[in-house]
């Protein structure tokens, strides 16, 4: 069954026409992310050019996609919007809620349990408003968009930042923030400012023991958390032709931690064939007859520095398996080099947990590679050393590696956890003994993210990012430093053996199966649906507006945290037991900058009152102040708002009074979702300027009153001492965005107009 066939025929007919007027308006050949965005223009045919970097352009996606999580606040946005269907197709997923313990079928109706109100509450909304549900076990998001709805050429957003994965099937995909996404379901337009291109072309064929994985955790090391902000990575080259679909996706889904917007790879035959084997021959029968328009001009590739604003080649002959990390996912390691480098930093080497799974690594290609390797060592008598945890992506990949066996492959190791399809682990949907303890030690999955007490809450938990493959090698070995390509294992006999390379199958042979994918279709009246939120709940609160701009300067603020370092949206609003709270605003505020370094002490979760002088924990004192009328502001440090598109990060300092937050510089997701909350996003105009802020001091906008795009903002800071500073700040608001600001948020414009057009 293909979804939304009759949506895709109608994007693919637009093709030719959009491809060559953008064509003739840039004129020149064009990248396939070119082709791409130039086609999705709200306004219809190309026009003008747009500057890369510079342009804010308004787009048209193809579909909305949410999780859980993320979709419980987006709803309870778009309930406000005043509409009584999305405009395009829509879905949203339940695979963040279900906690990791025991094992898939006891932890799946624990989460089930646990999360009825929630659960319910996305069904009844979903039925009302014309969104597809997929229910508790249906699979992780980006591995159901791949097996469902991704297609080649397409632009989807959703509430999730590994939205990216959909790339493996030649989309430009793209997290958001939950307004972004009710934005797009209420048919209006979705703003973005245009991409930098970043071409990475790929030479060569992966080998032995190198995966899809190690491409990206390569690229991460090159361009480190940050180098991929504002752009678009576009992969290319022999080398990206003979990759899977499923280890394109893999690729596109760790681009989020680069920092890119988004990433992507042409319309290719790897594409055809999984397009096929998930039951959609009728979209690879389209995409056929504009396959031309579905990737790169052959003048692009072939000379790719005249087209990409930075070119990275990579050959796969010569590339070697990498484990990242820890804590940062740029920290690129050839296994070769590791053992040097964990004895240097003091990294623990033995490992007690080893993860297989996540929207990065579930597929079943993935399975069977990582399966071959518990083959091999279990037929030569090596046990594990490590227990090894297993998340297949979706109900069809579970069911169909069932059948063909990879799952029981995986459970002659007696100690192996097959988890529940879902998220679990990769964002700390996991209950795993011992943590509590907070004991120094390492673990290795083949997620994506590895900051500091993601999986597990542990602080002191090294987390390291491999291939599925190195993940059950490593789990076999029990060290961080075997490198199966060189060493050898001691068996029960005593004997030393070696690992055979991978063995795996990009699709199955007998084809998928499943007997239930766990999908419910929506009314297709909705009207007489209620979706009812207990006033009670604890778990679900419906929202009020937020309050709009007075016109006036913004004075008195005090600093409610000065953060150190990295500040994660991890670091902001934890996931974790919190996720329970994602439905209700009030309660997840008193999560608000709890994991934050507070520059003033070096602690987390700790700032002065200065209304008492005495220390408390975040949330409590912008509690205090907020009761007390005083507004404040959040300083921060470089990249801040990188990781998880959750727009919660940005709506619980709203609801706690802050008023902006000035940083050296932003990940793009947190920016967007500050602008569309009515906050003030700013960063420094000189970067030393984050040393003049004071503890103790109050901070008093000198010319708001007269923001408009491109005009800096000059902020006061009378210290204690009567001493004062005057200080520069930069921002990216547009006049549309200066407007969400003025009315307070930019649902209430949306809420506006649609009550103008009732």
């Amino acid at each position: 069954m293909t979804f939304d066939l009759d949506m895709i025929k109608k994007v693919y007919e637009l093709y030719p026409e959009r491809v060559a007027k953008a064509r003739e308006v840039l004129g020149k050949p064009l990248t396939l992310s070119e082709k791409i965005l130039y086609t999705h223009l709200w306004e219809g045919a190309a026009s003008q050019t747009y500057e890369r970097g510079n342009s804010y352009v308004d787009f048209a996606p193809d579909r909305v996609a949410m999780q859980d999580a993320t979709a419980q606040m987006a709803l309870l946005q778009f309930m406000q919007a005043g509409k009584s269907k999305v405009a395009v197709p829509s879905t949203a997923h339940a695979d963040h809620l279900i906690q990791a313990r025991v094992g898939a079928e006891s932890d799946l109706q624990e989460g089930i349990n646990k999360n009825s109100e929630v659960f319910n509450f996305l069904s009844s909304v979903c039925d009302k408003y014309g969104i597809g549900f997929w229910k508790p076990g249906a699979g992780i998001i980006h591995q159901v968009v791949l097996e469902n709805y991704a297609f080649p050429g397409g632009m989807m957003i959703g509430t999730d930042s590994h939205t990216v994965n959909a790339g493996g099937l030649g989309m430009v995909a793209i997290g958001v923030g939950g307004a972004d996404a009710v934005d797009v379901m209420a048919g209006m337009a979705w703003e973005l400012k245009m991409p930098k291109l970043i071409g990475i072309k790929l030479t060569g064929k992966l080998n032995g023991w190198t995966a899809a994985k190690d491409i990206i955790l390569k690229v991460a090391g090159i361009l480190t958390v940050k180098g991929g902000t504002g752009c678009i990575v576009e992969y290319f080259g022999e080398g990206a032709k003979s990759l899977s679909a499923t280890g394109k996706g893999t690729i596109c889904n760790m681009g989020a931690e680069v920092g890119a917007t988004t990433s992507t790879f042409g319309y290719d035959d790897s594409m055809r064939r999984y397009l096929s084997a998930t039951g959609r021959q009728d979209v690879v029968d389209a995409a056929d007859k504009i396959a031309d328009h579905l990737t790169g001009d052959d003048e692009v590739y072939a000379n790719p520095e005249l087209y990409f604003d930075q070119v990275i080649e990579i050959n796969l002959d010569e590339l070697t398996p990498h484990l990242n990390g820890p804590f940062t996912p740029d920290l690129a390691t050839p296994v070769s080099e590791f053992h040097e480098k964990a004895v240097a930093n003091g990294w623990p080497i033995e490992v007690e947990w080893a993860l297989i799974g996540s929207c990065t690594n579930s597929s079943y290609e993935d399975l069977s590679r990582a399966a071959s390797i518990v083959e091999d060592a279990f037929a030569k008598g090596v046990k594990p050393k490590a227990i090894l945890g297993i998340n297949p992506g979706s109900e069809q990949v579970k069911f169909t590696a069932e059948r063909d066996g990879f799952l029981n492959s995986f459970r002659k190791f007696p100690t192996t956890r097959i988890f529940t399809n879902a998220c679990g682990p990769c964002i700390g949907q996991w209950d795993r003994e011992g943590s509590d303890k907070g004991e120094k030690n390492s673990i290795i999955h083949s997620f994506n993210r590895n900051f500091a007490k993601r999986a597990d809450g542990n602080p002191n938990t090294h987390a390291f990012v491999a291939s599925p493959e190195m993940v059950a090698a490593v789990a076999i070995s029990g060290r961080l430093d075997f490198n199966p390509i060189t060493d050898t294992l001691t068996n029960e006999a005593g004997e030393q053996i070696r690992l055979n390379e991978p063995q795996g199958l990009e699709l199955p042979p007998k084809g998928f199966a499943v007997d239930d994918k766990g999908y419910q279709a929506p009314s297709h009246d909705g009207s007489t649906v209620q979706v009812n939120v207990s006033p009670t709940s604890d778990r679900l609160q419906l929202l009020t507006p937020f309050q709009p701009w007075d016109g006036k300067n913004i004075s008195g603020m005090k600093v409610l945290i000065k953060a150190f370092g990295k500040c994660t949206t991890d670091h902001i609003s934890m996931a974790g037991p919190w996720l329970k709270y994602r439905g209700h605003l009030d309660n997840i505020s008193n999560n608000m900058l709890i994991g934050a370094i507070n520059s003033y002490n070096m602690e987390t979760n700790t700032v002065k009152n200065l209304l008492t002088g005495e220390y408390g924990e975040v949330p409590a004192v912008a509690r205090a102040y907020k009761a007390a009328g005083i507004p404040t502001i959040v300083v921060g440090d470089e990249n801040y708002g990188e990781g998880s598109s959750r727009e919660h990060a940005a709506m619980e300092p709203r609801h706690l009074g802050v008023k902006a937050v000035l940083v050296k510089s932003f990940a793009r997701i947190h920016e967007t979702n500050l602008k569309k909350q009515g906050m003030l996003g700013l960063t420094f105009a000189d970067k030393a300027d984050y040393d003049k802020f004071r503890e103790d001091d109050t901070v008093n906008f000198l010319d708001l009153d007269q923001f408009a795009p491109g005009k800096q903002l000059n902020l006061e800071l009378v210290h204690s001492d009567g001493t004062k500073d005057v200080i520069l700040t930069n921002h990216t608001y547009n006049a549309q965005q200066i407007d969400w600001f003025k009315a307070g948020s930019a649902l209430n414009l949306i809420a506006a107009e649609a009550a103008r057009n009732a």
